[in-house]
């Protein structure tokens, strides 16, 4: 609903000096139908105080006033924050000064000459004003959501890592307990049996042990990086090393240093956005090297994982389903941090993690991971 069928008047506060000019506008405003209110101030004082007191809708301003300009009021009325739009209604100006004005955000200009228009420029003003007002709060609202979404990403992360850790407790106590009990019985039968068959099977069944125990370990490591204790250049040395192990995909690391230790949440983020990026590689990547860097320099921890593979398409970063890359971005707003990927088919992938680290914090938090 326009202000031309609203039953709320338009409150207008004019800023005018000359009385016969505001019958004028009186006038105008009169014969096009609006239903407004209007109270005429004449300096700035009354302007201020009209402004904090009363519900304004719009302001009409005249531009040369007794001892100051419209701008001044202009620069006053921005200081109470949030304000109506703030219309120049002046015969005194020029269209570059009107220009300007415009440019310092007045919402727009009118000659007085021109008051048949002074309706639809009322309106206007009103309409963008209240987009404006709209957009903001739309703007507030998305920053609210996305901002209870980073947390709630980083809550749910936590308790991730608290539940993988408690299961890795669970595998290390019970299960890899009870492995290394039956490898301890077996290897009493063997020492207490001469019959070739039967160490045979004792011998079997140890090696089967064995490979259940590697298993175990890995899952475990996988689940909680325990050597994360031994500091952030160490995991993912141990990483690189058993990812050149198991793909065959010649893997370098390199690092500003071999004692960085960051926050341990900014450890576990790193190590985790390693782990991730180079199961990308192997899966997807074809590539035949693999490089890691890591470095501390200014105050930033910078994590970079590269490859010379196939690169990865606009089209495939952008699917739905592309959680793996979704999940490394999460994880590094929830440390502070933010993720690029640069990437060009046939050129390889370089994905770089970087976390700006507090001085006060930065060398603090090696204790273990719970």
């Amino acid at each position: 609903m326009d202000a031309t069928t609203s039953y709320e008047p338009v409150n207008i506060l004019h800023l005018e000096d000359s009385a016969a000019d505001h019958r004028m506008v009186c006038r105008a405003l009169d014969r096009s139908g609006l239903a407004y209110s209007i109270a005429r101030v004449e300096t700035l004082k009354e302007f201020t105080e009209a402004v904090t007191s009363g519900s304004i809708s719009v302001i009409l301003a005249d531009y040369r006033l007794p001892g100051f300009t419209a701008i001044d009021a202009w620069t006053e009325l921005k200081n109470f924050g949030a304000h109506p739009p703030f219309i120049l209604l002046s015969g005194a100006i020029g269209e570059s000064a009107a220009v300007s004005a415009i440019h310092l955000g007045i919402s727009d200009y009118l000659h007085k000459d021109d008051l048949a228009r002074l309706q639809r420029v009322i309106l206007r003003a009103l309409e963008l004003h209240n987009a404006r007002l709209a957009s903001e709060v739309a703007a507030r609202e998305l920053a609210a959501s996305e901002k209870r979404l980073s947390e709630f990403a980083g809550h749910l992360q936590a308790a991730i890592e608290r539940e993988r850790a408690s299961i890795a407790r669970e595998i290390h106590d019970d299960i890899g307990g009870s492995l290394a009990a039956a490898k301890l019985d077996l290897a009493w039968l063997s020492r207490h049996t001469d019959q070739p068959e039967s160490q045979a099977h004792i011998q079997a069944a140890t090696e089967t042990l064995q490979h259940a125990l590697g298993a175990s370990q890995r899952i475990m490591m996988n689940l909680r990086p325990s050597i994360l204790d031994q500091g952030l250049v160490a995991a993912v040395q141990w990483l690189a090393v058993s990812f050149e192990r198991r793909t065959g995909i010649k893997t370098k690391l390199r690092t500003s240093s071999e004692s960085l230790c960051p926050p341990i949440a900014v450890q576990l983020a790193a190590y985790r956005t390693a782990q991730e990026a180079l199961t990308n590689a192997s899966k997807y990547s074809k590539c035949n090297l693999v490089q890691i860097d890591i470095s501390d320099a200014e105050d930033f921890l910078t994590l970079e994982i590269s490859d010379d593979g196939i690169g990865i398409s606009e089209q495939d970063l952008a699917k739905a389903e592309s959680f793996g890359i979704r999940g490394m971005h999460e994880r590094a707003r929830t440390i502070g941090g933010w993720l690029d990927i640069s990437t060009r088919q046939g050129q390889g992938t370089s994905i770089i993690l970087s976390v700006p680290l507090v001085e006060e914090i930065k060398h603090s938090q090696k204790g273990q991971l719970t």
